[in-house]
């Protein structure tokens, strides 16, 4: 898949991996369409991006939000062949521990922004690009989607997100197969600790104290890095059905 020439949907796309990826991408050549919650940190992007990018606002796990954001990247000048999802939240909570039982919202909720809305981003995305006029190599389209070495290495108190996580890993083969038949390819990251709003807010020593847990290199991982490994698995062409660990070679302890 050419990257030039190419629209591209990045559902959590106003920051973190998401906004990295946009960046690469669209540095590449393709039309950028971001579609996240974060309406202040999307239209920033896509104002310094320029030509070639749009925000939409919305929620990846409302249909009519997806839909619409598909809808503007299906109007750009180009066919929508990229789909990237990288929108999650975690949450912290054992089983049963000190403060009682698990409660049901917050597990219910995670799954439904990290499961959920990944999917409904990959399904509305491919319901276009089945209709894509096919490259000379045959290809219609590409979905990456974002899970994490917590889908393996869950850790204690990580029950909501490791599900969630590894629910995307397991969908990623059948999804493969399933559209297969029309030319479009589905593989997974799965990044291990990384530079993310979600580790930013931690303090100084914590990042620091994670960074040299990771085997080699031992520090967090940059989201550029991730954003490479978007592109190269939207132009690798024989990349399909996989999950790929971006971890620095990090098993997470169980705590």
């Amino acid at each position: 898949m050419q990257i030039g020439g190419s629209g591209a949907l990045i559902g959590g796309g106003a920051s973190g991996l998401g906004a990295a990826t946009a960046r690469r991408l669209h540095d590449g050549g393709a039309h950028v369409v971001i579609v996240d919650r974060d309406e202040e940190h999307g239209t920033e992007l896509a104002g310094e991006l320029g030509e070639r990018a749009s925000f939409v606002a919305g929620d990846v796990t409302d249909p009519d939000a997806v839909q619409a954001a598909v809808d503007v990247a299906t109007g750009q000048p180009v066919p929508l062949r990229i789909a990237v999802s990288c929108a999650g939240i975690g949450w912290a909570g054992r089983v049963v521990g000190r403060r009682g039982v698990h409660a049901l919202e917050p597990f219910e909720t995670v799954i439904r922004v990290n499961l959920i809305g990944t999917f409904n981003i990959m399904r509305l995305a491919a319901a276009v690009m089945v209709a894509n006029e096919p490259t000379e190599s045959g290809e219609r389209g590409v979905c990456v989607n974002t899970a994490s070495i917590a889908a393996f290495d869950g850790q204690i108190g990580q029950i909501a997100y490791s599900a969630s996580k590894g629910a995307i890993v397991s969908m990623t083969l059948p999804a493969a197969r399933d559209l297969a038949q029309y030319g479009i390819r589905v593989n997974t990251i799965a990044p291990g600790l990384f530079e993310t709003p979600m580790v930013a807010a931690l303090s100084p020593e914590v990042q620091q104290s994670l960074g040299a847990s990771v085997p080699y290199p031992s520090r967090l991982g940059q989201p550029e890095e991730f954003a490479a490994l978007v592109e190269h698995i939207a132009t690798n062409r024989f990349l399909n059905g996989e999950v790929i660990r971006l971890d620095g070679a990090l098993r997470m302890a169980p705590r």
